[in-house]
């Protein structure tokens, strides 16, 4: 029986509440606390009758650390669950310390103003030494691993599902699978269609600058940056068909790349159509992906927070999406001395998960997770002092729990390999 702090009240944390809520014996009480407070109210409205779960709520600005540091204190929360933006990491994290409570998030920090002349300095610096230029970057929370040992706390880094389930599958394969894992291909899949011309499936803001970023992939001890979308591989993926897929930089990567001993190459990949890039393109090209504010009419505006407000709620996608997604990965090692190839994959319905909760399979498939980890974090399971990833701690009751609450896996030893 426990109490958790929720902070957020989007696609995603919709479906870790309603997901807390089928789970009362674990979670006895939860309060959701976002900006806007008439959001967590709605929420807390139509799940009350529904469970036994004690739902509270609570409005707070997640940049401002004294009002996050005043909330956990008046609400005295056994874990803190960050399913806000992770341009507000680093503040909860701060939050968390000051008050002695274990921290989760489902995505690694990265700033809200890439103009920041004091970050933009240490970016630039890791830019240089690493050799990937993404915004976002494990360096900022991994910081503050000495800061969470010292205080006896566990910081659970990017438990949604890539990152998050992916990294488990790649603990798992290791546990089970294979004496050394030489390469991992991480596919992201999405074949839902939600009717728009042009949407996306999760924050717009943050999705595009994931998207329009140069890509990277580790190799040999090192990370190899290449123009944004500039690698396509087309591959067939159960319940979904062929699609195409690019090279994307993506943050377990970086954190996998520590963890998983004598790995040789690591890439991600995730499935977009043409008209989707077509429209990215033509968007990047007229300047409204920038982040870098601008005077409109004696007001400054940040034209992708702009364009955030005309395209659809990543929310309100849930009842217009058909379709499945398909997430895992691929592995070549040896095992027993012999070469070996593994693939482990999820696929969810669209349809299916807004039955379930409300939301389609992208939300779903990234909250889940967060509820399971949430729940061996609270049963003792995933504790452990410091700042840790996903990979570091046991796979095999993630598994099972994921496999119980919604995300199954399958698996095969005779993949198609990506060239």
């Amino acid at each position: 029986m426990s109490k958790v702090l929720i902070i957020g009240c989007g696609g995603v944390a919709g479906v870790v509440i309603n997901k807390c809520c089928q789970n009362s014996e674990v979670f006895s009480e939860i309060c959701v606390a976002s900006r806007t407070k008439s959001k967590c109210d709605a929420i807390a409205a139509e799940l009350t009758p529904k469970t036994s779960t004690k739902i509270t709520t609570a409005q707070v600005d997640a940049d401002n650390v004294d009002e996050v540091i005043a909330l956990i204190k008046s609400y005295q929360p056994d874990l803190v669950m960050n399913i806000a933006l992770p341009y507000q990491d680093l503040t909860i994290m701060d939050a968390c310390l000051a008050c002695g409570v274990n921290y989760m998030d489902t995505a690694n920090y990265e700033p809200e103003n890439t103009e920041d002349q004091k970050w933009r300095a240490i970016y630039e610096k890791r830019c240089k030494e690493k050799g990937f230029s993404a915004y976002f970057d494990y360096s900022w929370q991994w910081a503050y691993k000495e800061k969470f040992e010292q205080a006896g706390l566990t910081a659970l880094l990017g438990c949604g599902f890539d990152p998050g389930v992916t990294q488990a599958y790649c603990a798992y394969a290791l546990k089970h699978e294979f004496d050394s894992i030489d390469t991992i291909d991480i596919l992201d899949c999405n074949g839902g269609d939600h009717g728009y011309p042009f949407a996306t499936n999760f924050n717009p803001e943050i999705n595009l600058r994931e998207v329009s970023s140069p890509g990277s992939y580790w190799e040999n001890g090192k990370w190899v940056e290449i123009p944004a979308m500039s690698i396509k591989r087309e591959y067939n993926f159960e319940a979904v068909g062929d699609k195409d897929m690019y090279l994307l930089h993506h943050e377990e990567i970086e954190s996998l790349a520590q963890n998983i001993p004598g790995v040789k190459r690591i890439r991600f990949f995730m499935t977009f159509g043409q008209s989707y890039l077509t429209h990215m393109n033509c968007l990047e090209n007229v300047g409204l992906l920038s982040t870098t504010p601008i005077n409109f009419d004696g007001k400054e505006i940040v034209p992708i927070q702009f364009l955030k407000a005309l395209l659809p709620d990543p929310a309100s996608l849930g009842p217009r999406t058909k379709g499945k997604t398909n997430i895992g990965c691929i592995f070549t090692g040896t095992k027993d001395g012999k070469p070996k190839s593994y693939y482990i994959y999820n696929i969810c319905d669209h349809e299916e998960c807004y039955k379930e909760v409300g939301s389609q399979a992208i939300s779903y498939t990234t909250g889940v997770p967060a509820v399971c980890g949430a729940m061996l974090m609270l049963n003792g399971k995933w504790i452990k002092a410091g700042v840790h990833t996903v990979e570091e701690f046991d796979p095999d009751p993630f598994i099972e729990l994921l496999a119980k609450h919604g995300l199954p896996h399958k698996d095969t030893t005779e993949p198609v390999l990506v060239d």
